[in-house]
């Protein structure tokens, strides 16, 4: 059995990023929400583009207050308002009406905002002294140009598409969607839109939804085979086909020691190499992790498909996927190495946390802040087939091998998710 970290360097090792020529596609800025830039962007213009001002006020050039008894200038006819190009000068004693984005008339090196300032007749007096150089946004401030805007690998969110916006950019490239296979396994499991009452013994396949959901997240695309019966002709039917039409494949189900889980006999079979058959972690102890070629995968023909079996309960089977799926996508789909792996920080528990210290466990709950402190409250059951006790849970609790207990009020490792 192996380690959660050893498991982790297994899996990323075996992830191969996309290729940024071969795996990539140009799109419109309009459509590249939460995709993962393939390139660098530099910037065509200067940020800000020319000297303006960062606040309603007058223009001045500061070197005139020295000569001064008392702070007053001359106001110049003139106002310039955003948006309108000058080509003015500013006079020795003289300032000028501007608001927040104007351009700066030549001379002017400072800004005085409104607020401290009074108007009588022509002549403005000044409340206060400003300091030089004080709101005036200089021309490439920000960022000049020729400089690298955004990194590939970068996830594209509102602020970087606006900053991509401003700077003229049309069309990125970013790599395309890593299509990501499910199967879900159990003679007990029917579909969400069978028209049968559901029967003793039955129960939804509420997986499909989960993982669904997960990996749309996780920026790649879901693609469904539905429930798969126990039966070892059928599952390797479906399996081959999904391994075949996908970069990675997620299996529910059918990775344990029972008369019915026949997932590891079946990639043995195929001549997979199976790297993990289980890991010591809590939920999600029957992992199995391997690499397999596929000549009909359109999309990586080249590369090894990666194969996730993981446990049926539907807990279990997210834990899994925060735990190492995830950072798997990420790496797979050219992502900042920063998110290959999880994020962890300490916080408060409200309450007693248990384990009983044979392997890494993981106990979910909900984090929140009170007074900027980071507070973690668990739920009351841990079971791995209640999915309902997982329904708000933002991050996980983590005992490490040989921690057994961490008292209320106490601080404790968490797992962001």
């Amino acid at each position: 059995m192996l380690s959660v970290a050893e498991t982790e360097k297994i899996i990323l090792d075996l992830v191969k990023p996309f290729d940024p020529e071969i795996d990539s596609e140009i799109l419109p800025l309009s459509k590249v929400l939460n995709r993962i830039l393939a390139e660098d962007i530099s910037s065509n213009l200067d940020f800000p583009h020319w000297d303006n001002s960062a606040m309603d006020g007058y223009a001045l050039r500061y070197a005139d207050l020295d000569n001064l008894q008392e702070l007053k200038l001359a106001i110049a006819s003139d106002e310039i308002p955003a948006g309108v190009a000058i080509s003015q000068s500013l006079n020795q004693g003289e300032c000028v009406r501007i608001f927040t984005g104007g351009m700066l008339p030549l001379g002017a090196d400072t800004i005085i905002m409104q607020e401290d300032t009074e108007r009588i007749n022509n002549f403005l007096y000044l409340k206060v002294k400003p300091t030089q150089g004080e709101y005036v946004r200089r021309k490439g401030e920000f960022i000049q140009a020729g400089t690298t805007l955004l990194k590939a690998g970068t996830r594209l969110g509102a602020t970087e598409i606006g900053a991509l916006a401003s700077a003229r950019c049309q069309t990125v490239k970013v790599y395309r969607q890593p299509k990501i296979a499910i199967i879900s396994t159990g003679n007990e499991l029917i579909s969400l839109n069978s028209s049968n009452p559901l029967q003793l013994g039955q129960i939804i396949d509420s997986n499909l939804y989960a993982l669904s959901t997960l990996l749309e997240q996780s920026g790649a695309i879901a693609i469904s085979f539905g429930a798969v019966h126990d039966h070892q002709i059928e599952l390797e039917s479906v399996m081959q086909k999904a391994i075949d039409s996908a970069d990675i494949v997620i299996s529910t189900g059918g990775v344990s020691v029972g008369d019915y889980d026949y997932i590891e006999e079946i990639l043995e079979k195929m001549g997979a190499d199976i790297h993990v058959r289980s890991v010591a972690i809590k939920p999600g102890k029957p992992l199995t992790v391997a690499s397999t070629s596929s000549v009909l995968n359109v999309n990586r023909s080249e590369d090894k498909i990666i194969y996730f079996g993981v446990p049926g309960n539907p807990v279990s089977a997210m834990m899994i996927f925060w735990r190492f799926i995830r950072g798997a996508i990420a790496k797979l789909n050219g992502s900042h190495k920063t998110h290959w792996y999880p994020q962890f920080i300490k916080a408060t528990t409200t309450e007693d946390l248990h384990s009983q210290g044979l392997r890494e466990t993981y106990l979910w709950g909900t984090l929140t802040y009170q007074k900027g402190s980071p507070i973690f409250q668990p739920v009351k059951n841990y079971s791995s087939g209640n999915l309902i006790s997982a329904i708000g849970t933002n991050a996980l609790a983590v005992m490490r091998i040989n921690q057994t207990y961490v008292t209320a009020g106490e601080e404790t490792i968490i797992m962001l998710i």
